[in-house]
């Protein structure tokens, strides 16, 4: 199990989630990343995060391993660019990222996939995905993750009623507020009973 954070960079803001993950078999790595901010990130701060994710597989995970990618938000990107897909920069251009052939799924919280939008940048996606959005999500709206239905691959899209983009985290970010009626520790639950469920069916 690899997993990307957000922008933040720190997973243990998600640490419930990956407790939950290894108590259930799992190896779980989850590399520590600089923080920044997704639309002032240069593309040498967005490229350190997907080749950062391949350095941590090689060094702690066995060659033979399958690999589950688990992202929030710019770690879906990262984990999107490993699975095949090609982003294109604010320049127009596409950018160079790693691929990493042993990424057999793909569970994406709140994906920043608008790197995503040229004709063709998802074709080469095929392994399944899980992916939630919230429904109340600006930073990463839920258009962006409707957006992945292109790629050929099986999409399970869950549009979470009440949530926005920091719903994911066990610990939100200083200053940003919910709404009161949502239940985010019951969510965080069921979030991570699924995404271990969707991790190791066979």
């Amino acid at each position: 199990m690899l997993f990307a954070t957000g922008a933040g960079g720190d997973p243990e803001r998600y640490r419930p989630l990956l407790e939950h993950l290894a108590a259930d078999g799992c190896q779980v790595i989850a590399p520590h990343f600089e923080r920044f901010v997704a639309r002032e990130a240069t593309t040498a701060e967005l490229l350190a995060r997907p080749v950062g994710l391949v350095e941590a597989l090689h060094r702690w995970a066995s060659p033979k391993a399958t690999v589950v990618v688990v992202g929030h938000s710019i770690g879906g990107w990262a984990g999107l660019c490993l699975a095949g897909a090609t982003p294109w920069g604010r320049d127009g251009r596409v950018l160079d990222v790693p691929r990493e052939p042993r990424v057999g799924r793909l569970v994406l919280y709140a994906p920043a996939a608008r790197w995503f939008a040229a004709p063709g940048a998802l074709d080469a996606v095929t392994a399944p995905m899980l992916v939630y959005a919230g429904e109340l999500d600006t930073v990463t709206p839920v258009e962006q993750a409707i957006r992945l239905k292109s790629a050929p691959a099986r999409v399970d899209l869950r549009v979470v009623p009440g949530a926005d983009h920091f719903s994911f985290m066990n610990m939100r970010p200083p200053g940003t507020a919910e709404s009161a009626s949502f239940d985010r520790a019951r969510f965080l639950t069921d979030l991570a009973e699924a995404t271990t469920e969707f991790a190791i069916a066979p």
